[in-house]
Parts: structure tokens; sequence; C-alpha cells
């Protein structure tokens, strides 16, 4: 009787830890192998400065062609901000309160003083960000601190320089008709998207001195401040040409709208309609559509090429990431620059 006593003891403590053995394998299994039938796309904020922009908006285009294509990965959620910072720290202050796995910000104004709690608040929360332009070195210093937050931005060096360039050949090439007063010095117009913004410094410098460095000496008749928008820059040309007249022997954009902006007050003093002898070069840049077609009809001289569509890539492939809580780099071919924390997209010369 004991034996048999024994015998039902071993057996209902084998079947019982077999049981258990069972059940911690397959946790493990479901563990390592998750039902991708219940995978979520990650939920990423974006906050434009400007949809009137039109570089912005044909970037934010490209982001949405990218969620369509990618519906199971990804869902961004857009916020424009109308060019004010005020409102856009409104809706980043109700995404806070919300459940957003990463956050993508192209600041209105990114030297305002609000901009450092904006991003003390989210290092806190330890929520993924990418901003969505240049570095100042202060936000630079701020946004260290936050192990899941990196800038992407253009390569605005480069682009000055592509631009100076350009205005470069056209002074070799037609420097007959560009120098009215032959004196040897090229007299330009500056138009800067806004004051105290790094992209717009960074463009403007760029641009004069690869000028200065091909040899041909510059003299800046007047800086004006288009606010990268087409009908401020437009104003803004047409009063200068009241004043300056045939002073004016070429225009440098920070932007293509501005430059756009600049094509158009020529033309209503009949200037920039294709007649080369009354064409004042006008370089833009970022490459957007009108800006090529007007300068396939020779009312322009050239753009730098900003891809909108490589730009949203790469905030999808890193938001990706660091929504997934991966390196901010990983499967990509992308490089930071010396802030470790940067990446830089480049520009091209449009060659028609």
């Amino acid at each position: 009787m004991k034996k048999i006593i024994k015998t039902l003891i071993f057996i209902v403590i084998t079947i019982l830890f077999t049981g258990q053995l069972i059940n911690v394998t397959q946790t493990s299994i479901y563990a390592e192998v998750p039902n991708s039938n219940t995978k979520t796309p990650v939920n990423i904020a974006v906050f434009l400065y400007d949809l009137n922009d039109k570089w912005i908006n044909l970037v934010k285009q490209n982001l949405e062609n990218i969620q369509k294509e990618h519906n199971s990965e990804v869902n961004f959620t857009f916020f424009d901000a109308k060019g004010n910072q005020l409102i856009q720290n409104q809706d980043i202050d109700n995404v806070l309160k919300q459940r957003f796995d990463a956050l993508i910000i192209n600041f209105a104004d990114i030297r305002s003083d609000s901009i450092s709690d904006i991003i003390t608040r989210i290092t806190k929360r330890n929520i993924p960000l990418i901003i969505l332009g240049d570095p100042t070195e202060s936000l630079l210093n701020l946004v260290k601190l936050n192990n899941k937050a990196i800038f992407i931005s253009s390569d605005n060096e480069q682009c000055g320089n592509l631009q100076g360039q350009i205005i470069v050949n056209e002074w070799n090439h037609n420097k007959a008709s560009i120098d009215k007063n032959n004196d040897n010095i090229l007299q330009y117009i500056m138009l800067r998207g806004r004051n105290n913004n790094v992209a717009a410094d960074i463009r403007t410098k760029y641009s004069i001195s690869a000028i200065n460095n091909a040899g041909i000496k510059t003299e800046k008749i007047e800086t004006a401040y288009g606010g990268w928008d087409e009908e401020t820059a437009k104003t803004a040309i047409e009063s200068l040409f009241l004043t300056y007249n045939d002073k004016i022997e070429a225009i440098i954009s920070n932007n293509d709208a501005m430059a756009i902006g600049a094509v158009k007050a020529l033309q209503k003093y009949g200037f920039n309609n294709g007649n080369k002898e009354k064409t004042i070069p006008i370089v833009g840049a970022d490459g957007i559509p009108e800006a090529i077609d007007l300068i396939k009809k020779g009312f322009m001289t050239g753009t730098t090429i900003q891809d909108p569509n490589a730009t949203a890539k790469a905030l999808y492939k890193v938001g990706l990431n660091l929504s997934l809580g991966k390196y901010a780099l990983e499967d990509t071919d992308y490089k930071f620059d010396s802030t470790g924390i940067t990446i830089r997209l480049p520009f091209a010369e449009y060659k028609p």
C-alpha cells in the first residue's frame, strides 16, 4: 500500500513539474517572437514652423507619402505653428499631456527664450526628440543632456558655397552685362530669411565668401529681411528697386520662395522677363518646383537643391529608431557631424 501511495505521489509531482515546464517554455517563445498581427504603429508628433513655407510643405507631403507606404510602422500627427512660437509652444504643451512615442520639432523661433524650457520638459519625460534645423551653441549643449535627442539639419555651409559659385560662374560668363558701372565690383542685395536665424546666418556668410574667394570683390547695397516668404520679399525688392534701380547687379536669396518674390518684383519693372540685357542675376536655395521653372525660362539664375524627400526619409528612419529604443543611426547610412548629435543633409546645385 505504501509503495502504491509513493508511486502516486511521484506521478502527481512529475505531472505538475512537467506542466510548469511547458508553461515556462511557451511564455519564453511568445516573449522572443511577438505576434506580428498585433503590431501597432509608433505615433510621432511633427511640429512644423509654417506650412506656408513651400519647402516645409513639401517635407510634410513626403512624410504623408511615407506614412501611406508604411502605415503599419508609423503614424505622423502634424501641427502648424503658422510662424508663431507661442502657437507652437501651446501645441507642444498639449501633446506632452498625451501619449506619443517621439517628437519632431521644426521650431518657429529657435532663439526664443521658451525653447530651453521646452527641451528640458521633453528630456524629463524621456521622450525621443528630433529637432529639424540648425542648432545654436546653447541649444546644442542642452540637447546633449537628452540621450534620445538629435538634430537633423541641412548643410547650410555647402548651400552658401554653391550659391556663391553660381554667381561666380555667371559673373565669369556675363560680366559685361552684370557689371553695369564697370568698377569690377559686384554690387548686390542680400535677401535674408530672418534676423538671428542660424541657417540664414550661415548661408549668407558662405555665399559671399565663395564669391570673394574666387577673386571677385563685392559691395552689399542692402540687406532685406524677407522672412522666408515670397510676398514679403517681393514687397521689399519692389521698394529697393525704386531706390537703387540700375545699381543692383545681383540678388542672393537665402531660399527660393524669396528669390521667386524678387523675380516677380523685377518683372513689374520690365526686368527678368527673358531679355539677357535686362536680367539681374538672382540665386535662391531649396530647389522647389516653381524656382526650377523660372530658371528654365531664364527668369532666375540658379538654385541649390535641398531634397524634401531625403529629409522626410531621414526623419522617418531616425524617428522610428528612436521610438523603438534603438540607436538613432541603426541600419542607416547617416553620420553625425563634429557635434556628435547632428545629421547634415547635403545640397546640390541645380543644373538645367
